[in-house]
């Protein structure tokens, strides 16, 4: 069966200036429901990690800062929104759901969270709308309880998994792929891993074959037990925050890739949404609903 994390508290209220972001957690299991793709009892509600999960990948002074509410305004600019306990209970249980994919993965072959791929958190401090990482947070959940021995993150976000990289640098069993557009956001990139820094304007057809080039290679010199795959979907042209070219078509092509190869090769994978900022919200929610669509059709 599909396994699919979502809590209410994905849809936190923000600020006016800032819900555009939110919306779509809230619009995409209905839209999945209301099509068919899923029923209700794909659907489970994690609860939030608590501090000795948090601690194996965030430093205890950031973490103490955000139970306390004492981050500096520098450190909340950073993060990008206003600063609010129930945001951090947000991200607890936003990784919390990552854990659990990754549980189910195992069992299932795959599972999604429909909230993720906060991966500009840092070990020490937020930033780019992300309070923990929850990727990394259940990669070393993973590692701590003996579950795996090697992971691969496959992160293909338009934006570099700085945090991620960062998170991981001296940690072998973790491999850290990063493919995003070179000139965007973070200016100062971390190096992951493998990194593929696309030019602006990049379409589908370069795009698709560097990727069916690299992801298998990566499997067999990797060898993981699991993959992460972030799939955001800032990567369409459409996408104001993001400066590649991918249209509807590729984007949904670009998951196949990454979950047939997976499936091809026996490793589970877990699925965190990543970003997704089109001036249409309905293209954002029809390109993360194409994951969770292939999703059910190669592994159910």
């Amino acid at each position: 069966m599909l396994k699919i994390a979502f809590a209410p508290i994905y849809r936190y209220d923000l600020p006016p200036g800032h819900r555009f972001p939110m919306e779509k957690y809230e619009i995409l299991p209905e839209q999945l429901l209301y099509e068919g793709t899923v029923r209700p009892d794909n659907f489970f509600e994690p609860q939030p990690i608590q501090a000795p999960v948090i601690l194996l990948t965030h430093e205890a002074e950031y973490w103490e800062k955000l139970k306390s509410q004492t981050l500096t305004a520098k450190e909340i600019r950073a993060i990008g929104f206003p600063m609010t306990p129930r945001l951090v209970d947000r991200g607890r249980y936003i990784a919390a759901g990552t854990i659990e994919c990754a549980l189910y993965a195992r069992q299932y072959g795959v599972a999604l969270n429909i909230a993720g791929g906060t991966h500009h958190a840092f070990s020490y401090k937020g930033e780019g709308f992300c309070v923990f990482n929850d990727i990394a947070i259940a990669a070393n959940y993973l590692l701590n309880k003996g579950l795996v021995q090697k992971i691969l993150v496959v992160d293909l976000d338009v934006h570099q998994g700085n945090g991620t990289a960062q998170i991981f640098s001296e940690e072998p069993r973790v491999f850290t792929f990063s493919m995003h557009g070179e000139k965007n956001y973070p200016v100062r990139k971390e190096r992951s891993d493998l990194d593929i820094g696309l030019p602006d304007g990049t379409e589908d057809a370069p795009y698709l074959r560097i990727l069916r080039n690299t992801l298998p290679q990566l499997m067999d010199a990797v060898q993981p037990d699991l993959v992460f795959y972030l799939s955001g979907v800032d990567v369409l042209a459409t996408d104001k925050l993001g400066r590649l070219s991918l249209s509807m078509a590729g984007c949904k092509e670009r998951d196949r890739v990454v979950l047939e190869t997976c499936q091809r090769n026996g490793i589970p994978v877990a699925v965190s949404m990543g970003g997704g900022y089109s001036q249409r919200l309905a293209q954002v929610i029809e390109a993360h609903a194409n994951t969770y669509r292939l999703a059910q059709e190669l592994f159910f």
